[in-house]
């Protein structure tokens, strides 16, 4: 079958993908920026890429009409607090506009559990796109699934954050709502079952795992996989509000998920029935084992994608070329350069850099940044990296976010999300007479920014110079 796969570069996009290849499907993948879809070259060479914002004006002939099936996994809840819901309704109409013109004879929906009659925000949008895809020219199977449990899963990340920062806590009264997590693992088994299934068609089917837990439960059980004990008391009086900033500076989500997130933690989220997993004959996970599975993919180091790399858990504009032409005039800059023996190990030594292996020179001078940007709104270091020595242009690297990894041509551009007065670009290169670059430039906005780069100007001394004779080791 050829099979257009929407919001490509996603958490569950990414996982799909290699599924629906691996099926023997042709796969077109619809992103917004085709510099973006974190995929290496064989991967790469397997597939068709186009560049198509459902958020903008239908553009003719984007699609290809000849598609057979199309998998709908748009979402915006970590773009934005006020106005996701209006996002989500633009991009399913555009989305029926375009398919009107296709052949396409299924699209697949990955929505969210919705059986409460009050919903959240976040449920409440979901459901409205089901709805308005139900109004397209195609026979629709949706999927409504709770909290998704894998490696760089959001819920994940978060329930990981707070198990292993906070042995003892003091909760929101939410976490004793019941909700029924499934493995990442059993969402793709689910998601590439309905394909082409003529009994799913124009139906929607909730998907869960074989437990129903309160969140308190997801923390003591993650615990008990992990092999320690935490504690949990909760308390009444912690607002939706109190709540998100808890939530925001305890964990790696961003301030806009967090929010999100706290206001669908209200509502209790309990599949219907199993008559989906009974039609495919699928054997779920628990929430145990689903948490086993992600750190095995950890310990391997094959965590596929993360919601962190999201352009939305930064601060930066979703285009990324607005960035890519580091400023020459009206800039601040440290360049510093030394002589290097061997360029390949030199490449592979910034290839790691951040995450677990941290920035090689004053790793507490960079907790502290990380910590007073994430006072002052930013993302901090807490998201660090998806892969220990992998890195894609788009990707997330702790506060910095890549702009441009050229591996043979010896080029790693970042630009950081970190809260400044001003704009900073940090680049490493290593030029054809075996020497490496390493530049901080920082466009300054206004006599604040100007002051903030004197500021940190003795520290950059240190640091600056500390990294790149570190980088520079054999």
């Amino acid at each position: 079958m050829k099979i257009l796969l929407t919001g490509a570069n996603g958490y569950i996009g990414m996982r799909l993908l290699p599924k629906l290849l691996e099926m023997g499907h042709d796969v077109i993948c619809a992103v917004r920026d085709e510099k973006r879809l974190s995929v290496d070259a064989k991967l790469r060479s397997k597939i068709e890429v186009i560049e198509v914002d459902f958020l903008e004006e239908v553009q003719e002939e984007k699609i290809p009409q000849d598609i057979d099936a199309a998998y709908y996994l748009i979402h915006s809840m970590t773009s934005s607090i006020s106005d996701f819901d209006e996002k989500e309704a633009i991009a399913a109409h555009n989305f029926n506009t375009y398919l009107a013109k296709t052949d396409v004879q299924q699209v697949i929906y990955l929505s969210g559990i919705v059986n409460n009659e009050e919903l959240s925000k976040h449920l409440s949008s979901r459901k409205n796109v089901e709805d308005i895809l139900y109004q397209g020219s195609f026979n629709l199977t949706v999927l409504r699934a709770g909290i998704i449990v894998g490696s760089g899963s959001s819920s994940f990340e978060i329930i990981r954050d707070l198990c292993e920062k906070l042995p003892v806590m003091i909760t929101p009264k939410w976490v004793l709502t019941k909700t029924q997590p499934i493995a990442i693992r059993d969402v793709i088994q689910f998601l590439t079952g309905v394909l082409g299934h003529t009994d799913t068609y124009n139906q929607s089917f909730d998907i869960g795992g074989p437990d129903v837990l309160t969140y308190k439960d997801m923390l003591k059980g993650y615990a008990k996989v992990r092999g320690f004990k935490n504690w949990i008391w909760t308390v009444p009086v912690m607002t939706p509000k109190l709540s998100s900033y808890w939530l925001y500076f305890v964990t790696s989500t961003s301030y806009k998920l967090a929010i999100n997130l706290v206001d669908s933690m209200k509502m209790e989220v309990v599949a219907k029935d199993n008559r989906l997993q009974q039609l495919l004959g699928i054997e779920t996970h628990t929430y145990e084992q689903a948490i086993d599975m992600a750190f095995k993919k950890i310990e391997q180091n094959l965590v596929v994608s993360s919601w962190k790399d999201s352009i939305a858990s930064g601060q930066i504009s979703e285009d990324l070329e607005k960035y890519i032409q580091v400023p020459k005039y009206g800039v601040l800059k440290d360049e510093q350069m030394i002589s290097i023996e061997d360029e390949q190990a030199v490449l592979d030594k910034i290839w790691r850099i951040g995450g677990e292996t941290g920035w090689y020179y004053g790793s507490w001078l960079w907790k502290i940044r990380g910590f007073l940007d994430k006072l002052n709104g930013g993302p901090g270091l807490r998201r660090g990296r998806t892969h220990p020595d992998k890195i894609y242009p788009g990707d997330a690297l702790d506060f910095w976010r890549v702009l441009l990894a050229d591996k043979k041509g010896k080029r790693l551009l970042l630009f950081a999300e970190m809260r400044t007065p001003g704009e900073a670009w940090l680049e490493f290169r290593i030029d054809e007479n075996k020497k490496l670059h390493q530049t901080a430039t920082f466009r300054p906005r206004g006599l604040w920014g100007r002051l903030y780069w004197y500021s940190v100007l003795p520290f950059h001394y240190f640091i600056f110079g500390g990294m790149i004779r570190n980088i520079a080791k054999s």
